[in-house]
């Protein structure tokens, strides 16, 4: 079956289609990819992942044309004039 690969970096990012086997998961999908590889600061500890836009687990199986989405942490730095009250 196919499914994509989609990871948006920093600096750089990816869109990847591969055929992987009907008994797929998440985590295999992205192993497979390459993603972890080329993208060092993929850590599937710390990035959540989804389908589709949709929270998904390492371990979820995939079907025919699924999207896997690896998600950066989003992160607020506050300037030195805002306080955490307003």
């Amino acid at each position: 079956m196919q499914v994509s690969i989609a990871y948006v970096g920093t600096l750089a990012h990816s869109w990847l289609e591969l055929q992987v086997d009907d008994s797929c998961t998440v985590a295999d999908a992205i192993e497979k990819s390459g993603l972890l590889q080329q993208f060092p600061e993929i850590d599937l500890k710390k990035n959540k992942v989804g389908i589709y836009g949709k929270f998904a687990k390492l371990d979820n199986p995939l079907q025919d044309g699924d999207r896997v989405e690896i998600y950066r942490p989003i992160t607020r730095v506050l300037d030195e004039d805002d306080d955490d009250d307003d």
